[in-house]
């Protein structure tokens, strides 16, 4: 998205209006992107102090501002989006299935998809609190209920709308879009996160992505590099 400097950290270029709550988490986190960036970033993600690596996972719908590559490859009840960025791989189920009523809070959440004509609808939900909604730190809770409109204007183009809905952190539903283009001759490439000499579980420990007030029920823990 060329020409929209907020296209580097966001899907929106306002700040959505937050709750007490909200408004409480976007304060207290120090992004390395967008009005509020900071030189000494906690981003759990991408810290900008030139020493510290994060690695750990964006989360939906973060994951589709990192600046790398993504694959969707598409079989009969499944679509798996491949992400370059540290390989993460997002199942999103089409054969029917519904959210499980009680599902584990994860980094990359329950999804589940439908299709309306040319557009594929996947709907999300089960996000633990670790994560962000985008670069520029804006929070999310576990209640964070994400819908996102995929489809191809053109054979070239992808467009993907993505509606959030989090009445604990945000007065309001809002929507934020990505476009993606098409390009036949890249190959997702091998990236480790945690194979960079600067990787630092510390900072990790130290970010706030362990310090949610409504802890995952997923026992994770980064690991050190060999």
């Amino acid at each position: 998205m060329p020409g929209l400097k907020w296209a580097t950290y966001s899907f929106t270029p306002d700040i959505p209006p937050m709750t007490p709550w909200g408004k409480q988490r976007y304060l207290a986190v120090k992004p390395s992107y967008g009005p509020r960036s900071f030189a000494d970033s906690t981003d759990y993600v991408n810290p900008t102090t030139g020493k510290d690596v994060g690695c750990l996972p964006p989360g939906v719908p973060r994951i589709y501002i990192q600046p790398f590559a993504l694959e969707m490859i598409q079989s009969p009840g499944r679509v798996l989006e491949y992400f370059e960025f540290d390989h993460h791989i997002r199942q999103i189920f089409t054969d029917g299935r519904q959210h499980p009523k009680d599902p584990e809070l994860t980094w990359m959440g329950d999804s589940i998809g439908w299709y309306e004509g040319d557009t594929l609808v996947i709907d999300t939900v089960g996000l633990n609190e670790k994560t962000w909604i985008d670069r520029g730190g804006l929070p999310h809770s576990d209640q964070l209920h994400v819908t996102e409109r995929i489809r191809r204007p053109n054979h070239d183009a992808l467009e993907i709308t993505i509606t959030i809905d989090d009445p604990k952190a945000y007065m309001k539903t809002w929507s934020g879009y990505r476009n993606y283009k098409l390009e036949p001759t890249w190959n997702i490439k091998e990236f480790i996160c945690a194979d960079n000499g600067d990787y630092n579980e510390d900072f990790i420990k130290n970010s706030g992505a362990y310090s949610s007030a409504s802890p995952s029920k997923q026992k994770t823990k980064p690991a050190k590099p060999k």
